[in-house]
């Protein structure tokens, strides 16, 4: 099974997903602005509870500071920074969602989730990445070597899935090939990677359900969203399309989580058990 998310919250996901499918630009563009930017943002909001309190100052200017700084970055020059986060975005899910014990797949997921969805949907890739800034002149090279790259390391995830009956790494590598490029990320990115992580992070805090986890985040996550949203309205007198306001939003909010929290994983705390809460 793919627990711990509950079958009827699966088959939702997917069953929007694949009406999105086959919908306008604007509808796969809205739903990936959904599970990325609001369902996927849950996992980071609670980056600030797993810091000792003693540390929070610095890690709060750190995050403030480093999302300020990519935020100017894509504005000023998206032709670089879009490629850069891509990379960067893929170390991050290679090292978070794969043990360390097994270095080939921790390559293959993170190739995966930022290439693969170039492997049978590169022209409708290449409109995405041009919109959110990239230059044309790398454009073809850029989708011909994330096609080529993300098949193999699909191909090698859903041999693995089958040999370990993981539902989890077949459905969410499968999305990423199948459906178009947000749609599939989204699909991927949630199942492969901010539901574990979000699952994992509530353990480490002490939640013993869902919705006390969400309490618990809710103002960070609020402000997150806050924050996104504004981003992407200012943005988009430079791109009526959204994409890049989206890009340009996600990864304010992205960036320090990839970068400043593991500088401060020497310093993540467990809650006393007491904190430990439930909605019974």
């Amino acid at each position: 099974m793919i627990a711990p998310a509950p079958a009827w919250g699966w088959s939702l996901l997917l069953g929007a997903a694949a009406a999105a499918s086959i919908s306008a630009f604007t509808v796969q563009l809205a739903f990936a602005v959904v599970v990325i930017g609001f369902i996927g943002m849950a996992h980071g909001a609670s980056d600030l509870a797993i810091v000792e309190p003693r540390q929070r100052p610095l890690f709060v200017a750190l995050y403030v500071f480093v999302g300020a700084v990519c935020l100017c970055w894509w504005v000023i020059d998206p032709a670089v920074a879009l490629p850069a986060f891509l990379i960067a975005s893929a170390i991050h899910f290679g090292v978070e969602d794969a043990p360390a014990d097994r270095p080939l797949e921790r390559v293959a997921r993170g190739t995966s989730l930022v290439a693969t969805p170039a492997t049978f949907h590169g022209t409708n890739l290449t409109d995405i990445l041009r919109l959110g800034g990239t230059s044309t002149n790398v454009l073809p090279a850029m989708v011909s070597t994330m096609a080529l790259i993300g098949a193999i390391a699909a191909a090698y995830l859903v041999v693995k899935a089958c040999q370990r009956k993981d539902l989890r790494l077949l459905v969410g590598t499968v999305a990423l090939v199948v459906l178009p490029p947000l749609v599939g990320f989204s699909v991927g990115f949630l199942v492969l990677h901010a539901e574990p992580q979000t699952f994992e992070r509530r353990t480490q805090i002490g939640c013993a359900t869902m919705s006390s986890y969400l309490r618990a985040t809710a103002p960070i996550l609020v402000a997150a969203i806050l924050f996104a949203t504004i981003t992407g309205v200012l943005l988009l007198h430079s791109d009526p399309s959204g994409v890049r306001p989206l890009f340009a939003g996600i990864a304010a909010l992205a960036v320090p989580h990839l970068i400043v929290t593991p500088l401060f994983g020497h310093m993540q705390w467990r809650p006393v058990q007491r904190a430990v809460r439930s909605d019974a």
